[in-house]
């Protein structure tokens, strides 16, 4: 099969396309004909070495943890599929080898769930790990209707999803961006405010009390986040582990194909929007990491199936 790949560690000048063996369906397992991968800022971290100390790498390494496609074949003794489901899964595996980025993927039928009927193959492979995450996060934060929820990044794509779901349950969100995404989170439903220096004089403003729970999607904002958060508030990071020494939660998103029903609801009922807003084909994924690691999409970046 085709697929994008690695075969040290390094940067985007490292990824080529190869030809390798299509992965064999084990028990429990369905093999996945890949129409689409969402590409996250987790997929180029890793190729540097991201989690070298946690996890087992073997190369050459397909990166890639989103995934939308057609269900190719199905392993012994996995009644939950059948070949020709249309299916989308976050595909993170306890090694790093097989991922998203290549004609073909093999998951367990335990983390993948049927796509979303609203959704297109771009969308849905938009959404899994930023959405999952976004809604971890707020599981973990235990909010109520009517409380106040500041977001740092907000325009990012998990920060996209935060704001809309927070929005579902009823809370009042501000959320962090620049000022060019401003119109992008009030129109999610968030009240926009500047990142940068003066963020805390401009939360206080808005919300003096201060607020009632904090949903980091950045990094390097525990400050700002201790001196905004009222004294029995709560707090959660997806990018600074050390929010854990301060009573606040690390956020992991597991691979759950349940969870991620619970999503694909949420998109078919109307609550849930995804904000594609640049695709690449598959040969293109160099390109697509560029985008990426610039840190100015304003929403989720996605490979297509290759075109040579």
């Amino acid at each position: 099969m085709k697929a994008m790949a690695y075969a040290s560690y390094g940067g985007v000048d490292k990824l080529e396309q190869l030809a390798l063996p299509r992965p064999k369906v084990g028990p429990g397992s369905v093999l996945i004909r890949v129409k689409a991968a969402g590409v996250n800022p987790v997929d180029w971290k890793v190729m540097g070495g991201y989690l070298d100390q946690i996890m087992d790498v073997t190369f050459p390494v397909i990166p890639g943890w989103d995934v939308a496609g057609v269900v190719e074949a199905v392993g012994f003794d996995t009644p939950e599929f059948k070949v020709g489901d249309e299916v989308y899964a976050y595909g993170r595996r306890d090694s790093v080898h097989f991922g998203s980025f290549a004609e073909y993927m093999v998951l367990p039928a335990a983390t993948v769930a049927r796509k979303p009927a609203s959704l297109s193959w771009e969308e849905a492979a938009a959404l899994p790990l930023a959405g999952g995450t976004a809604q971890r996060t707020l599981d973990a934060l235990q909010l109520k209707a009517g409380q106040t929820l500041l977001i740092h990044n907000g325009s990012g794509g998990v920060g996209q999803a935060a704001i809309q779901l927070a929005v579902a349950r009823g809370l009042r969100v501000l959320a962090t961006g620049s000022q060019k995404n401003h119109k992008t989170l009030a129109a999610l439903g968030a009240e926009p405010v500047t990142y940068g220096a003066g963020l805390v004089g401009r939360v206080v403003d808005l919300s003096p009390e201060g607020v009632d729970g904090v949903a980091d999607f950045h990094g390097d904002a525990l400050d700002s986040t201790l001196a905004v958060l009222k004294e029995a508030g709560a707090h959660a990071s997806i990018a600074d582990g050390s929010v854990t020494g301060h009573g606040g939660h690390f956020i992991w998103v597991r691979p759950d194909g349940k969870e991620l029903g619970r999503l694909g609801a949420l998109v078919d009922d109307g609550t849930l929007k995804v904000n594609v807003v640049s695709t690449y084909p598959m040969q293109e994924a160099a390109a697509a990491f560029g985008e990426s690691m610039a840190g100015h999409a304003g929403g989720k970046i996605v490979l297509t199936e290759f075109t040579s």
